[in-house]
């Protein structure tokens, strides 16, 4: 029998309002995703909405009212598919509208949230995310932290919002949760960064050489840098199995998820095989599908 979690895929939501999204044919369809799951031999997926949904023009009501439509959109999509589950969508880079949405969300068949980083976002170590990172803390419920589209202009050119600017994004947030003592204060704060972690494991040492050397800015860190750093889950889409290597070095073998980001041609269609093609990586594939996803999601998936 099939057993493991794909993590990181995506459907778009029916709407009842016209947004059109430029994406793959597959986005509008739960079957095929099943079918990706199913030549993968694994059991579940965990399913958000695309970035395109983020919205983050929308601030304070619309983006509540946003967050509900697509929210409510994404169940009707997995409605009478028990293979996959979702991540309810936050407007993150408005703090007290994410709240408001993530308190809607609270009788939802969710397992857990996703929100935008980056992008129009502020500093995650605002104060003015604290009860949003209070009440995930005490729900414990995870949250899956995806990119959003860069501000840099710069990267209009050779895909590079993409290519560079995704990655970076990531980091971007990571540091701001392990600077600003967020994970610190929070111990039950489930954070899931997509991607391998972006560029976190190519900077590890070099933000704990920051703090050591108590550069300009950098407050006293409650957690050690490496420490902080192995609180995150991330999925296991590298591309690469050097970077894989650092990604188990950096967040501990036991932080690793699969993740395909399906349907998107930045994916893989097998992350078990990607995972598995590093082979001083024995075992983390089974792992990282099967126990290490329960443990960030609580949801073990059919089969397992």
């Amino acid at each position: 029998m099939s057993a493991g979690v794909d993590v990181h895929t995506h459907l778009a939501p029916v709407l009842d309002r016209v947004y059109t999204v430029d994406g793959p044919p597959d986005l509008a369809d739960p079957d095929r995703l099943e079918s990706h799951l199913d030549a993968a031999s694994l059991a579940g997926a965990i399913v958000s909405v695309p970035p395109p949904y983020y919205r983050q023009d929308l601030t304070n009501d619309d983006g509540v009212e946003w967050a509900a439509a697509v929210n409510t959109g994404l169940a009707t999509r997995l409605a009478g598919h028990s293979r996959l589950r979702g991540l309810a969508f936050l407007p993150l880079h408005d703090p007290a509208a994410a709240l408001r949405a993530y308190q809607a969300t609270a009788d939802g068949d969710w397992v857990g949230v996703v929100a935008g980083a980056g992008g129009r976002c502020p500093s995650l170590a605002d104060p003015a995310y604290e009860p949003l990172w209070q009440a995930l803390d005490a729900d414990g419920r995870a949250l899956m932290l995806h990119p959003a589209q860069s501000p840099d202009y710069r990267l209009a050119d050779f895909y590079l919002h993409n290519l560079l600017g995704n990655p970076v994004e990531t980091a971007v947030a990571a540091a701001q949760l392990v600077f600003g003592n967020v994970l610190a204060r929070h111990p039950a704060l489930r954070v899931i960064l997509v991607h391998g972690g972006g560029v976190v494991p190519a900077l590890a040492g070099r933000w704990a050489r920051g703090v050591e050397t108590t550069r300009p800015g950098v407050p006293e860190q409650e957690l050690p840098v490496r420490d902080a750093l192995r609180r995150f889950w991330v999925d296991s889409l590298t591309h690469d199995a050097t970077m894989a290597r650092a990604m188990v070095e950096v967040f501990g073998a036991d932080k690793v998820l699969l993740g395909s980001d399906w349907p998107f041609p930045m994916g893989t269609p097998d992350p078990t095989a990607a995972l598995n093609s590093c082979p001083a990586l024995d075992g983390v594939a089974a792992k990282a599908a099967t126990t290490n996803a329960t443990d960030a999601f609580g949801w073990p998936g059919a089969g397992i």
